[in-house]
């Protein structure tokens, strides 16, 4: 029987799958066939070890008992782009008021939404490497990507100086802090040399020609550690508020990626433009989740005590790693790390390249490695060039939002002896 003329559009062809979801599905079936993995790969949480706040959760079914089941409005909920107005300006002085506050089911369509609203195909959008999925969305634009490949130096965060030589001919600029995979923060002063420079080029462009905008993704914002902050662009210089669109949302910061809710905040001309997007999308988040969170935010005494609490588990567990990965370097291995700052990942280096296992395969790739860490100390990671990094880069993410504090400790341990069963 002949086969169909399944021939489909360019981006249906050329679109590339998640690398990171793909190494995660490898690794769940090995999990589901009983083989026990410290599954270290996707930035998601075990509701088991990390469940949504308790307060939460009964808001969400109360709004459900209150049979809160029809279409919620366009733009979402007012009761809840009151709380995030408040939630954002408590909390990092985010000075946006419910009208220019964008309500969508998660981060991804309110991303995808930035992108159509301002990316025309063949424009510019410039991001850094490693960085999650911005090669996804430019491809989804039609738009021409350019990923600024960034260094351990600079903690895989770019530099204004990084970014100088490709903004003149671009329309959109995807930062991300704290970031995935690196788990680092763009600190204040790089931060500010960025702002400024978008703000001048926006000025030379002048008025007949689309700005540099900025797509500013903070979905880790709340999770940062150890009097590391989180700072504010429009502080650094109110001149970028007409230029740059914020994401953020629940999925990271009260582990509750599968209730899938998110907001935009930005100007209210691009919001409303991203409005119209969103409802022939129709990538609303449910009205009953909506209801309830604009509640739960309220309850600003129980947030407090979720961060508190929240934050010690995932830090307490990432330094647990880090702690182990300076103490192997202190042994001589050639791996390293970098202090936990942020969201729930820690950046390891893993080279073995030239060391032989027990039966005396050479380690050589990233690949090899990969593969190593993963039978022999059954810890699975994800490696860097999953992110737009080189493909002979020797750093990874690790991703503790689905390990208990007593697996953390023995990942660790399987690691350290795996790696002494080496030889060079």
């Amino acid at each position: 029987m002949k086969s169909p003329n399944l021939k489909l559009s360019k981006t249906a062809e050329n679109l590339i799958g998640s690398e990171i979801r793909k190494i995660a599905g490898a690794v769940n079936e090995r999990i589901e066939k009983g083989e026990k993995i410290y599954n270290l790969t996707i930035g998601d949480f075990s509701p088991k070890v990390f469940p949504i706040p308790a307060e939460m959760k009964e808001e969400i079914i109360k709004a459900y008992n209150e049979n809160l089941t029809n279409y919620p409005t366009g733009e979402g909920m007012l009761n809840l782009r009151k709380s995030v107005s408040e939630f954002i300006k408590d909390r990092g002085g985010f000075d946006y008021k419910p009208e220019e506050i964008l309500i969508g089911s998660g981060a991804r369509p309110l991303t995808y939404t930035i992108f159509k609203t301002i990316v025309d195909p063949g424009d510019v959008v410039i991001y850094p490497a490693p960085s999650w999925n911005n090669i996804c969305y430019v491809q989804l634009s039609d738009a021409k990507g350019i990923a600024i490949e960034t260094s351990s130096e600079n903690n895989f965060v770019p530099t204004a100086a990084d970014l100088k030589p490709y903004i003149k001919d671009a329309v959109l600029l995807a930062l991300n802090s704290p970031l995935n995979p690196s788990g680092t923060l763009i600190k204040k002063e790089a931060l500010k040399e960025i702002i400024d420079l978008v703000v001048e080029e926006n000025k030379r462009r002048g008025e007949n020609q689309k700005p540099l905008y900025i797509f500013y993704d903070m979905i880790y914002w709340i999770l940062t550690f150890d009097g590391v902050k989180h700072y504010n662009p429009v502080d650094l210089n109110p001149e970028i508020r007409d230029y740059i669109i914020f994401v953020d949302g629940i999925s990271k910061c009260f582990a509750a990626t599968g209730v899938r809710l998110g907001w935009a905040f930005g100007p209210k001309a691009i919001i409303c433009k991203m409005n119209t997007i969103l409802a022939h999308i129709g990538a609303w988040s449910p009205k009953p989740e909506q209801v309830a969170v604009g509640r739960y935010l309220a309850r600003k005494n129980d947030v407090d005590r979720f961060f508190t609490e929240f934050k010690n588990e995932i830090v307490t567990r990432l330094k647990i790693f880090y702690d182990e990965f300076k103490n192997l370097k202190s042994k001589g291995f050639n791996v390293d790390a970098i202090s936990p700052q942020g969201a729930i990942y820690l950046t390891v280096k893993i080279d073995l390249s030239g060391l032989k296992t027990s039966d005396g395969n050479v380690l050589k790739t990233t690949e090899d490695i990969t593969k190593y860490i993963l039978e022999d100390a059954k810890m699975a990671l994800v490696p860097f060039y999953a992110f737009g990094s080189p493909k002979e880069s020797k750093w990874f993410r690790l991703s503790v939002g689905t390990c208990s504090m007593d697996d953390a400790k023995q990942a660790a341990i399987s690691l350290r002896e795996s790696l002494m069963r080496l030889n060079k």
